[in-house]
């Protein structure tokens, strides 16, 4: 679709916008829905509608949106017919098919959503002579190398434990929160490199790391509590040392992997102590901080976007609900996707990842029965897919703004409209306007002197592409 974008453009020198569209009560999914053509910008009217563009104002460059790539998402993939898993692959990690994915997530050791608590090493083993990712060559490992050849081996794909062996913790177990013992953290940032190392043998290199799935919170599922300054000292005092002694400079680590609720405290931690931040090439997040009942907090990403500006930020998980096998066709569910990765863009995320990229009909598996959506569920009884909204809101962004996009201005003049805007390396030009609203209306999409008018359905989200 992309490529017939261009090729559209192409042949009309004049300035032409072709506008994609996902609208409640109505059966456009990702469709083109217009071709609108640049008009000299007419004196600008309190009465009307706009999204202001300057690309002369650029910010933070795009590294990619992608999903991930767990236990679940690759043992649900296993149980589909061929011709299903084509199609999953397809629609997700194919350019002109699919969105276009191009970041991927997996956990190292077991997560909630893998079948079973499993390590790669027997339980007491600290000298890791028994380590193997044998438990992900079945599943994971098949589905990720899959998804690496239909992105064109251009997936970046980094991984995330959510807790040592329970050897390693003081509470002697994987579940339950628990602390990483003192004498095991040498042992457990060895565990890294080991993972690593072993996955590039296997033919899937390793782009990135996070230190820690949500370091602080306890959960019934695997967990582990790392507070700001522990967290700190293991990367500056054990994993950073050790990863560029076995030589893996070139490999991201991230800190924190938590909401953005507590993203300011770790971040003073970790950047503003130099022996540490060294080692620490950015910080990653989610979007859970609406737990305690208030509303997601971007304004905390964009702080740290302006306080360490030589760090990188990257969003690495969220899902919008608890799974609900009759609530497939809820809109809210996209409406999630489209708030935050506009809102998250434009406080300086420089990538975005969703959690499970696949999950069935159950909204698993979870072996500790934390079900929840995925953009694409399957039925592995009849082998059929159901998309989700979810799926087409996050292609607005995945299949038209792509890996080393500029970010530019996007302004709208009403609060209705939450816009993001980019520009691509071969020089198109992508905003993305978001109507949370049940009302719909036209707007002017205003770049330079010139402009386009289109129309707003309620509840819908647009992807508007132009020639630079």
């Amino acid at each position: 679709m992309l490529l017939l974008t261009l090729l559209v453009l192409a042949q009309h020198p004049e300035r032409r916008a072709i506008v994609y569209t996902t609208a409640e009560s109505t059966s456009f999914r990702l469709t083109p829905t217009d071709t609108v053509m640049f008009r000299p910008m007419e004196p600008t009217s309190e009465g009307k509608v706009y999204v202001f563009i300057d690309l002369r104002k650029t910010f933070q460059s795009m590294i990619g949106i992608g999903g991930a790539l767990t236990d679940a998402a690759a043992e649900t993939f296993a149980k589909l017919p061929a011709a299903r898993q084509d199609e999953v692959i397809a629609a997700y990690y194919s350019t002109d098919r699919g969105i276009g994915y191009a970041l991927g997530r997996t956990n190292i050791n077991s997560c909630d959503f893998s079948s079973d608590m499993y390590t790669y090493v027997t339980e007491g083993d600290s000298a890791l002579s028994s380590f193997s990712i044998a438990p992900d060559l079945r599943y994971k490992i098949p589905l990720i190398k899959r998804a690496m050849a239909a992105s064109g081996n251009r997936l970046k794909l980094f991984a995330s434990p959510w807790s040592p062996p329970a050897f390693m913790k003081d509470n002697n177990d994987m579940l339950h929160g628990g602390h990483l013992r003192p004498e095991y953290a040498h042992s457990w940032a060895r565990y890294y490199t080991k993972f690593i190392e072993q996955y590039r043998r296997a033919g899937v290199p390793v782009w990135g790391i996070t230190i820690q799935n949500e370091p602080m919170a306890t959960q019934t599922w695997e967990s582990c509590i790392y507070q700001a300054s522990d967290e700190r000292d293991f990367l500056k005092n054990h994993l950073g040392p050790v990863m560029w002694r076995q030589g893996l400079r070139d490999v991201h680590i991230m800190v924190w992997d938590h909401n953005r609720d507590l993203i300011i405290q770790r971040a003073l931690a970790i950047f503003d102590d130099s022996a540490a931040a060294r080692y620490a090439w950015g910080i990653a997040f989610h979007w859970y901080e609406d737990w305690s009942g208030g509303t997601q907090m971007y304004g905390n990403v964009a702080q740290v976007s302006r306080l360490w500006p030589n760090k990188h930020i990257l969003f690495t998980e969220g899902t919008p609900a608890n799974f609900d096998s009759t609530a497939y066709g809820r809109w809210s569910l996209g409406e999630a996707y489209g708030r935050s990765m506009i809102n998250d863009f434009n406080s300086g995320a420089e990538g975005w990842t969703d959690w499970n990229i696949l999950l069935d009909e159950r909204g698993g598996p979870n072996h500790v029965g934390n079900f929840c959506f995925a953009p694409i569920h399957a039925d592995t009884q009849t082998g059929a897919l159901i998309y989700t909204n979810s799926y087409y809101y996050i292609g607005h962004f995945s299949k038209f703004i792509r890996p080393g996009a500029r970010r530019i201005l996007a302004a709208p003049s009403r609060s209705m409209l939450l816009t993001t805007a980019f520009v691509n390396p071969d020089g198109t030009v992508v905003v993305v306007v978001m109507n949370p609203t049940a009302k719909g209306g036209d707007y002017n999409v205003v770049v330079g002197a010139g402009s386009v008018q289109i129309s707003s359905r309620p509840h819908s989200i647009q992807t508007v592409v132009f020639a630079r």
